[in-house]
C-alpha cells in the first residue's frame, strides 16, 4: 500500500503515457482493419476514414461499450491471487500496456493485421505467470480466446460469402444490374442500420438509464433501419449510368451505386470496433487509475472516466493517420481485389459479427473477423481470387501474437518490479 501512496502520481503518468501508446497502436492496426475495406474499395478516402473513425469509434465506446470495464481483462487472472499485493496488478497492467503497444507498432510497420485483444490477453497472461504463478491464470478463459482464432474468421467469412452471393444473384446476374442495384441497395443498407442499432439497444444503453423491452428494441432498430435505408435510397437515386466506364468494366455503374452504401458500413464497422475493442487500451489504464485513487483496493470493475475515453479516441485517430495505411493496404488490396460491392459485403458481415458477439459475449477478434470477411468475399469468386501467401503471413502473425505479448510483458513486469520494490 505504501508503494502506491509513494509513487501513485508516477503510476498515473505512466499509465496515461502507455495507454496513449497502446491506443495509437489500436488505431494503426485494429482501426486500420475496420477502415481498410472501405479505403481499398475506393469508396472512402483516407481523410474521410479518419473522420469516420474519430466519430464512430468514440460513439461505439460510449454507447455500446459502456463506462464500466473489467480491471482484470476478460477474467484472465484470479483476483484472489493478488489480494494484499495491489502493486503487482499495477506493475502488470503497465507492463501489459507497454508490451502490447510495442508489438502493435512492430506489426503495423510490417502491415500485419494482428489482434489487439489477443495482444493484450497474451501480455496479461505473461505478467500473471511471471508475477503471480501459473495457478492464477484462468486457463479455460484463455482457451476460449484461442478458440476464437478459428471462430472469428469463419463466422465473418461465412456471412460475407452469403452476402456476396446474394448480391451476385439479385443484382450482378440480372439483365439490368444497375436498376437492380438501385432497387435492392436500400434493403442492404436497412440491414446495416437494423443490426447495429438492435445490438446497441440490447447491450449498451443501461448506463444511460435506457432499458427497453425486447419488442421496443426491435421497434427502435426497425425505425433506425428504415431511416438509413431512406437516406441510402436518396443517395443511390442520384447516381447515373456511366456508359464510358461500363465499356471498360461491365459493372462500373453498379459499383458506383454501392459506394454510398459503404459509407454506412464504414460507420457501422467503426462503431462495432469501438464497442468491442476500445477497452483493450483504456481498460488497463482505468485499472491503474482505479487502484491509485482507491489506495490499492482491487475491484473487479472500474468506472472509466470520460477523459480516458477521450484520450483513447484521440490516440486511435492519430495511430490511424500516421501508420494505419500499411495495414489498410493489406486488408484492402493484398488479400483480394475489392470493389464497392465486395467491400460492402465484407464490412457488413464483419460489423454484424462483431456487434452480435459483443451482445452475446462470444470472444471474437475484430481483426480476425475483418480478415475472414475479406477472404469470404474473395472465395465467392473462387479460390484463385485470394492471395494465399498473404493469408499465410497473416495467420503466422496471429499465432505468434499471444506468446510474444506474454514474453515481453513478463520482462517489463520484472523491470517495473525491480524499479519500485
Amino acid at each position: 500500500m505504501d508503494i502506491i501512496g509513494l509513487h501513485g502520481t508516477l503510476f498515473l503518468v505512466l499509465a496515461i503515457l502507455f495507454g496513449l501508446y497502446m491506443t495509437w497502436g489500436i488505431g494503426a492496426n485494429d482501426v486500420a482493419n475496420a477502415m481498410g475495406t472501405s479505403v481499398g474499395a475506393g469508396a472512402v478516402t483516407v481523410r474521410q476514414a479518419l473522420v469516420i473513425a474519430g466519430v464512430f469509434e468514440f460513439a461505439g465506446a460510449f454507447l455500446a461499450g459502456g463506462h464500466v470495464t473489467k480491471t482484470i481483462r476478460k477474467g484472465i487472472i484470479n483476483p484472489e491471487a493478488i489480494n494484499g499485493r495491489p502493486e503487482l496488478l499495477i506493475f502488470g497492467m503497465l507492463a501489459a500496456l507497454l508490451a502490447a503497444a510495442i508489438w502493435l507498432m512492430f506489426a503495423s510497420r510490417r502491415g500485419w493485421p494482428v489482434s489487439t485483444t489477443h495482444t493484450i490477453v497474451g501480455a496479461i497472461v505473461g505478467f500473471g505467470i511471471a508475477g503471480i504463478g501459473m495457478d492464477a491464470i484462468a486457463w479455460d478463459t484463455v482457451g476460449e480466446i484461442v478458440a476464437s482464432w478459428v471462430v472469428s474468421p469463419v463466422i465473418g467469412g461465412l456471412l460475407a460469402f452469403l452476402l456476396m452471393t446474394s448480391i451476385r444473384r439479385l443484382i450482378l446476374d440480372q439483365e439490368r444490374p444497375f436498376e437492380a442495384a438501385q432497387r435492392w441497395g436500400p434493403l442492404y443498407i436497412f440491414l446495416v442500420g437494423f443490426v447495429i442499432s438492435l445490438v446497441t439497444v440490447f447491450k449498451g444503453l443501461k448506463h444511460l438509464n435506457i432499458d427497453l423491452s425486447v419488442g421496443a428494441s426491435f421497434g427502435v432498430a426497425f425505425i433506425v433501419g428504415c431511416c438509413t435505408a431512406l437516406l441510402g435510397w436518396v443517395l443511390m437515386r442520384r447516381i447515373e449510368v456511366d456508359p464510358v466506364a461500363d465499356r471498360e468494366f461491365h459493372f462500373a455503374s453498379v459499383e458506383r451505386v454501392f459506394a454510398p452504401a459503404m459509407l454506412f458500413t464504414a460507420c457501422s464497422m467503426a462503431f462495432a470496433h469501438g464497442s468491442n475493442d476500445v477497452a483493450n487500451g483504456v481498460g488497463p489504464m482505468a485499472a491503474v487509475v482505479s487502484l491509485v485513487q482507491s489506495g490499492g483496493n482491487v475491484a473487479q470493475e472500474a468506472e472509466v472516466p470520460l477523459w480516458i475515453l477521450v484520450m483513447g479516441g484521440a490516440g486511435i485517430v492519430v495511430g490511424l493517420a500516421t501508420l494505419g495505411y500499411r495495414v489498410m493496404r493489406t486488408i484492402g488490396h493484398d488479400i483480394t481485389a475489392l470493389t464497392p460491392s465486395r467491400g460492402f459485403s465484407a464490412e457488413l458481415a464483419a460489423g454484424a459479427t462483431v456487434v452480435i458477439a459483443s451482445r452475446t459475449g462470444l470472444p471474437v477478434s475484430t481483426t480476425h473477423v475483418a480478415v475472414g470477411a475479406v477472404i469470404g468475399v474473395g472465395l465467392a469468386r473462387g479460390i484463385g481470387a485470394i492471395d494465399l501467401r498473404v493469408i499465410g503471413r497473416i495467420i503466422l502473425s496471429w499465432l505468434v501474437t499471444l506468446p510474444v505479448g506474454a514474453v515481453m510483458a513478463a520482462l517489463f513486469f520484472f523491470m517495473f518490479k525491480g524499479m519500485f520494490l
